[in-house]
């Protein structure tokens, strides 16, 4: 097997550190392996199979004979840096929200949509991390019903919003069992043993970006540019996994254990789902698997042909590193890279 050169632009970061262990877990075939970050990380050593990687900062000639680039560096970095590759011949996966919603860029989930990848793109985008988890349940579902329209309410982890997210949730915790005062500077109301109904900032319609990033990503992945979708995005006081609650109205009618079998045959998907036992995906199952787990399924009986779902997948990697990585195996397994 012919091996790659990689560069991981973010490599410090959470998502960017969990990349590294992907690529090593997965024995992704690297030839030469570059690490990028900020200029406050750059110097730092990062161990990768035994060798201490030095971290460096973007330059001009940065990428020459870089195969693909795996980023995590924020949108603005992927703006300015993504071209330096592409320039060069390489590949760009970008986890940014920066060329998601361009309409010559595909966005892709490989479970659901990568057969719309060709040899011709420089740059991929990854989708949002709520967003990805959800759609590949919706695959089977659209491919076997078709769907009429998705209610949508997410738990999404503080990790989602960084490293420093997380750190403020364990000082606020602390603080709150300690009956000290809560320092607020990440979030702009306390997390700790709370829930704030905003991710990312309001928009005009009173929805928040993260919200409208569902509604128009999923049409995007799913290519149902007419599918009717409401979201309401909040970040609860959990460190790793996103959870989902998803109304899903179907065109045709189904059978609930027919239903089920469709979810549970669908690749990295597991149907988790034994209320008797009180067995039902939870965020901290999420941190043991890559699987997207699927549970408390059960038919809608306020609403023609709809089931309730409760999904629930690791942030950081599925939605995040992992989607990332397979999204740059797929290029290689079907021969797309240059």
């Amino acid at each position: 097997m012919k091996n790659y050169n990689i560069a991981v632009v973010g490599a410090t970061g959470l998502v960017g550190r969990e990349m590294l262990k992907i690529l090593k877990e997965r024995n992704f075939p690297i030839d030469n392996l570059r690490l990028f970050a900020t200029s406050r990380s750059a110097g730092k050593k990062i161990n990768f199979l035994g060798e201490n990687i030095i971290v460096e900062e973007v330059k001009e000639d940065s990428f020459e004979n870089i195969d693909i680039a795996l980023f995590s560096a924020g949108s603005s970095a992927a703006i300015e840096t993504a071209p330096l590759v592409t320039k060069k011949g390489g590949v760009v996966i970008d986890n940014s929200s920066a060329f998601r919603m361009d309409k010559n860029i595909p966005l892709v989930v490989p479970e659901v949509n990568g057969s719309i990848l060709t040899n011709k793109e420089t740059i991929i985008a990854n989708p949002n991390c709520s967003t990805i988890q959800m759609v590949v349940v919706l695959q089977p579902l659209l491919k076997k019903y078709g769907l009429k329209r998705l209610v949508i309410s997410t738990y999404q982890a503080v990790s989602g919003a960084g490293k420093k997210a997380v750190d403020e949730l364990l000082a606020q915790s602390r603080s709150f069992l300690n009956n000290e005062v809560i320092k607020k500077k990440n979030f702009n109301n306390q997390i700790a043993f709370n829930s704030i109904p905003q991710i990312d900032v309001f928009l005009e319609n009173d929805y928040t970006k993260e919200e409208m990033k569902m509604v128009n990503e999923t049409r995007k992945i799913l290519n149902e540019n007419k599918l009717a979708v409401t979201a309401t995005c909040v970040r609860i006081p959990v460190i790793f996994g996103h959870a989902e609650s998803v109304n899903v109205e179907l065109n045709q009618k189904f059978d609930i254990e027919e239903l089920k079998n469709e979810l549970n045959n669908f690749k990295n998907i597991k149907v988790v789902d034994n209320p008797g036992e009180e067995i039902y995906p939870m965020q901290t199952d999420t941190e043991k698997t890559d699987k997207i787990l699927v549970g408390r399924i059960r038919r809608d009986y306020s609403q023609k042909n709809s089931v309730n779902l409760w999904i629930a997948a690791n942030n950081l990697r599925k939605g995040a590193a992992l989607n990332t990585v397979q999204i740059a195996e797929y290029l290689i397994e079907n021969n797309l890279i240059n």
